[in-house]
């Protein structure tokens, strides 16, 4: 794995890589964070779906539907660049990473007032359709998801 590795990183010269331990893509530094100690073929698709990233120039998303849209490109971008290797990206991994991103999303959509299903306002703002509570969530989709009631629901509010 680690030839492979290595091959791939003196082919995509243009992209800064920094050892890591953990795979992303930096748009603020547009650089590549990953494993030195990569091992499985797994590492190896995880690289290829960063490299996707820098490919697709990919920047912060603005809304949480972007971030699957673009996770999704990154990953068809990887299984294109994942053939000059012969190399395939199994559809059960990549659908596997997308359920991580689809279950945080979901998490924060969840009203902590009557746990309903909400609605995104702005990059941090959700709302209820239900209950009409507001509340603000974390950007960061590493830590716990918080949720904190912005107003009190209106009584007897349809």
């Amino acid at each position: 794995m680690q030839n492979t590795i290595n091959t791939i990183l003196s082919e995509y010269s243009t992209i800064q890589f920094l050892e890591d331990t953990m795979y992303f893509w930096s748009p603020k530094n547009r650089e590549i964070h990953y494993k030195k100690s990569a091992s499985t073929e797994a590492d190896v698709w995880k690289l290829l779906h960063e490299i996707g990233h820098a490919l697709l120039n990919h920047e912060r998303f603005r809304i949480d539907i972007e971030l699957i849209h673009m996770e999704i490109a990154a990953w068809s971008k990887a299984k294109q660049i994942a053939k000059k290797y012969d190399i395939e990206i199994l559809d059960n991994h990549i659908q596997d990473c997308l359920d991580t991103y689809r279950d945080w999303l979901y998490r924060r959509s969840i009203c902590p007032n009557c746990m309903s299903t909400g609605l995104q306002d702005t990059a941090s703002v959700y709302r209820c359709i239900n209950c009409l509570n507001t509340w603000r969530v974390s950007a960061s989709r590493t830590c716990r998801t918080y949720r904190k009631n912005q107003r009190a629901p209106v009584a007897g509010a349809l």
